[in-house]
């Protein structure tokens, strides 16, 4: 009862709520993108389930702090591979735990947001004869994977945010919560606009290879990476406009002649 007469207490857990729900942006596109490809019955439980699985894994890691910490210990260096002397160069090239899954995890999802545009632009159309099927446990395995190297770095954050596990826990919980009742109304906007799809995608690409420099020890301020996605939102959001108050293209008009 301490924790919750003290006010800092209560900034605390709307500030890293706050963060939690930016921090999971990324995550609800990549789940609503996989869970597109399932048949429309199915969308809604596999989005709601993906999210379930991202509050366990992020508690999870939580409950064992002790054991997310030693993922930030050197397992080996490439410097060593390749003799190398500068203690800058091996600082960097120092590689964890925590830094291979980032590394992993982004391959992986620089892999899958470029294999998405592909298929939206030269990839066979949806329901044709070669299209491929996607399975709702396949789908799940996806959504799996990418949930724990995106809970993995909300875990690390919110250990440099907040001194109490309860207060983690918490703030968790309830974005997650927010992000189950908002996503399918970014799902459903997503899916209806292509444009705001392939913009969706590009994003997961940026976030990819912010992650893979971020194992690399090349840390890119999120700032602004978010900075640049709200930006492409923005500019996407007045275009859509302009296209629906607009009956007809906008056309340049001539320099009156003299």
């Amino acid at each position: 009862m301490e924790i919750l007469n003290n006010p800092e207490t209560w900034i605390s857990l709307i500030t890293l709520t706050l963060l939690e729900i930016v921090l999971g942006i990324d995550n609800i596109i990549f789940i609503s993108i996989l869970s597109s490809k399932l048949p429309q019955e199915k969308q809604k439980k596999a989005r709601q389930l993906g999210l379930g699985l991202a509050m366990i894994t992020r508690v999870l890691l939580l409950l064992s702090l002790s054991w997310v910490m030693t993922l930030t210990a050197t397992l080996f260096n490439i410097g060593d591979w390749f003799s190398i002397d500068s203690k800058e160069w091996l600082e960097k090239l120092a590689i964890s735990g925590r830094d291979l899954i980032l590394i992993v995890g982004g391959l992986f999802l620089i892999y899958k947001s470029t294999h998405e545009i592909h298929l939206k632009l030269e990839g066979e159309e949806e329901g044709g004869a070669n299209a491929k099927v996607y399975t709702f446990n396949g789908v799940i395995v996806q959504i799996l994977l990418l949930d724990i190297v995106f809970s993995l770095d909300s875990v690390i954050t919110a250990v440099g945010m907040a001194d109490h596990v309860e207060i983690m826990i918490a703030a968790v919980v309830i974005a997650v919560i927010i992000m189950m009742i908002s996503s399918g109304a970014i799902s459903n906007f997503v899916n209806k606009h292509p444009t705001v799809k392939m913009l969706a995608l590009s994003f997961l690409l940026l976030i990819g290879v912010s992650l893979l420099a971020e194992g690399l020890d090349q840390h890119i301020p999120k700032g602004y990476i978010y900075f640049a996605m709200a930006f492409s939102v923005l500019v996407e959001m007045l275009n859509l406009r302009m296209k629906r108050n607009s009956k007809k293209p906008l056309e340049l008009r001539d320099t009156p002649k003299e």
